[in-house]
């Protein structure tokens, strides 16, 4: 769609202006302008005119292919929170070198914030052939329209093939607004990436159908291939301090970095019990718990082993525990050291966020329940028995 005023309608009186809920219209030399960078086409504007100044008309589709031929490197936005690097972007960085290998190219990172000189050598140690970095006082904070401007400029500058980035409340916020710039395909939430042997493209494996089924789409035809990815679905690599890495400084007009939002304060969530995404040890109980005062149970297993208590989307939507326990493809994805999972039967849903735990012990009454397939142990009994038992073992044990 495209949108225009006919400027022999207009009659500058700025009803358009109060009905855009974009601030994209201002009245100038008494006619209405639009500002297509921040317009939607959201049609509020045309409603608003009385003198059908509006002209709000669908066009016909132009796609037009870019010369993939000149983007190359895997790129990983690397997210920082007052100052420090976020463990996703370690994740990010060990993945992107397993894929640079079979592409036989560089990874690079891109740092954005205020007096970062010492994150970058850590980053170099973990994966980072290369770090583009951009500081300036007003960007110490993370906001969407300066940070987007930012990446759009530097992609357009270097032609990246690949472009990562965790699947995180900042991720997600600003990488769809990436994509819809500079006219990329991007597939959220992957659990899997992989390069296709053949035509060299990146293979992005996710949920799909609410976790019914898993689902690989490839972006052949338009560069970046763009994807996030959720903490903890992949390992970083152990830290190479004889890794050597090209810090790349780049500024840009200050123009770049004016945001229509103003930050106003940052309030640090306070964890009353062990995090969910660092635990080493997790707890978890699903719909084979019966009720909410059957947690109680879980809790005191966590307590002995100093472990999170976590829960499957069943248990979140009885309303038994909190949706920040939840654990799956709509909850947190985990990687703890030990997951037990105490009467969860084991669907897509739950797996894609738990699978990648280093020991998985299941317990449940159903010998059929899919759980037990990727269970490195089983236990097959009824919970409310076998939670208890084992309880109690561990408290002897760990006395010793």
């Amino acid at each position: 769609m495209s949108i225009s005023i006919i400027i022999e309608k207009c009659t500058g009186c700025t009803l358009c202006v109060k009905a855009c809920p974009f601030d994209a219209i201002r009245i100038m030399d008494k006619k209405a302008s639009i500002d297509l960078h921040k317009c939607t086409l959201c049609g509020a504007c045309k409603d608003a005119c009385k003198f059908k100044a509006v002209l709000l008309e669908k066009t016909p589709a132009k796609c037009e292919l870019p010369d993939i031929k000149d983007y190359k490197g895997i790129w990983v936005f690397i997210e920082q929170k007052n100052g420090r690097v976020q463990s996703v972007s370690y994740e990010l960085l060990g993945k992107a070198q397993e894929l640079a290998k079979k592409l036989n190219c560089q990874v690079s990172g891109v740092l954005i914030g205020n007096k970062l000189e010492d994150q970058l050598d850590e980053l170099v140690f973990c994966g980072a052939d290369n770090i583009y970095l951009v500081e300036a006082p007003e960007l110490a904070n993370f906001q969407d329209e300066p940070y987007t401007n930012i990446i759009v400029e530097l992609i357009k500058k270097y032609k990246p093939e690949i472009f990562l980035c965790g699947a995180t409340n900042i991720g997600r916020s600003l990488i769809s607004r990436v994509a819809i710039n500079i006219k990329a395909g991007l597939t959220a939430d992957c659990t899997g990436l992989d390069i296709e042997p053949d035509k060299k493209i990146l293979l992005q494996t996710r949920p799909a159908f609410g976790g019914n089924i898993m689902a690989t789409i490839i972006s052949p035809n338009y560069r970046p291939q763009m994807a996030t990815v959720r903490h903890k679905v992949f390992a970083p690599m152990a830290a190479d301090k004889k890794r050597k890495g090209k810090i790349i400084r780049e500024s840009f007009d200050s123009s770049l970095y004016v945001s229509r939002t103003k930050l106003l304060d940052i309030i640090e969530e306070i964890e009353s019990t062990v995090n969910l995404s660092e635990a080493d040890i997790i707890v978890s109980g699903g719909r084979g718990m019966g009720g909410p005062e059957n947690f109680k149970l879980l809790e005191e297993l966590a307590h002995v082993l100093g472990a999170a208590v976590g829960s499957s989307r069943a248990a979140v939507d009885s309303g038994w525990v909190p949706y920040s326990h939840q654990v799956g493809q709509t909850g947190r994805t985990v990687a703890p050291k030990i997951y037990i999972a105490c009467g969860i039967s084991g669907q897509i849903q739950h797996l894609v966020g738990m699978q990648s735990s280093k020991i998985i012990i299941a317990i449940n009454k159903d010998p059929e329940a899919p759980i037990f397939k990727i269970a490195t142990y089983g236990i097959v009994g009824d919970l409310f028995q076998v939670v208890p038992v084992l309880t109690q073992a561990f408290k002897t044990a760990l006395r010793k």
